[in-house]
């Protein structure tokens, strides 16, 4: 892996959509909900509005007036943003949460801090907005940790926007995060074993790692007497455990085995992986780009 693609380690580790069979999930979840599958896991499903017909008229019409309605309790508004988010409803989705930027309620800003972020990733989002946008989803991260440090997704969450902020202050800045950014997935995966995209982020960690050509780990080893370092064996025990917990729940996922077990010399295993990356349903942007690559990937091992 590059230097450069490195330095933007986790910028897109997080999952942006993950099929039809999460919807429901992401929406009925308790209030364990960050397992919420994806609602813990930076998982926005771009399917548009189509899940419309499982929430009835009625709840659509509660959505639509959700901007301006501020008198309605804690667990609607949380249905509320988890049903806006597996629709893929950005704007309406932090418009919503924006009402409880001053809470001090870990669940709103969490998501807050998620929704931020996402609001940062639209396309053609203006330069100096966009930065605005991820330095506050940091900040929201980072309240939601010290209001509740027992909770999986803020340290989740916190992990993300900390490597985010990153592209804004540097490659040492960057690289030298990267120890907290491990601490705070490892805290989430010992919060919630369960939750798919934290074992996943932390795969795609360990890969980068390992990944990296020697020569740009001697650089590495000039600017840190002891820089993060990781193993392919290492990385694919987080993969693996994520598909074991939800079995493609990602394509990504199924992409990072392939290219794991590349990695490892494993022709056999890499190219099982990389062809289930390829036949996946694809359902969004990202969807598709994995799927180019696993085709690409395919060609070259024959």
């Amino acid at each position: 892996m590059a230097l450069k693609s490195l330095i933007w380690l986790l910028a897109r580790t997080c999952p942006r959509g993950s099929g039809l069979k999460r919807t429901s999930r992401l929406y009925w979840a308790s209030s364990s909900r960050h397992t919420a599958a994806l609602t813990g896991g930076g998982v926005a499903v771009l399917l548009g509005l189509p899940a419309l017909s499982c929430m009835g008229y009625g709840v659509y019409r509660r959505i639509q007036s959700s901007a301006v309605i501020h008198a309605v309790g804690k667990d609607e508004v949380l249905e509320q943003a988890d049903y806006l988010y597996s629709c893929a409803e950005t704007e309406k989705l932090y418009l919503l949460l924006l009402q409880h930027k001053d809470s001090d309620d870990a669940e709103f800003l969490w998501r807050l801090a998620r929704a931020s972020r996402d609001m940062s990733l639209l396309p053609g989002m203006e330069a100096k907005r966009k930065e605005h946008l991820t330095f506050e989803a940091f900040e929201y991260a980072k309240r939601a940790l010290e209001k509740d440090d027992k909770c999986f997704a803020a340290h989740k969450w916190y992990a993300v926007c900390l490597s985010d902020i990153g592209d804004y202050k540097g490659v040492k800045v960057k690289i030298g995060n990267s120890y907290r950014i491990r601490e705070h997935l490892e805290k989430a995966i010992e919060l919630n074993p369960k939750d798919a995209t934290s074992l996943h982020i932390l795969g795609y960690w360990c890969f980068a790692f390992a990944e990296l050509p020697w020569y740009q780990r001697k650089v590495a080893t000039m600017i840190f007497s002891s820089p993060p370092v990781s193993t392919y064996e290492e990385a694919l025990g987080f993969f693996l455990k994520a598909e074991e917990v939800d079995p493609d729940f990602y394509s990504k996922n199924l992409l990072m085995l392939g290219k794991t077990y590349m990695g490892l010399k494993d022709k056999q295993k890499a190219l099982f992986w990389l062809t289930k990356a390829k036949d996946y349903r694809a359902r969004t942007l990202e969807d598709k780009e994995v799927h180019k690559e696993a085709v690409d990937l395919l060609k070259k091992l024959g």
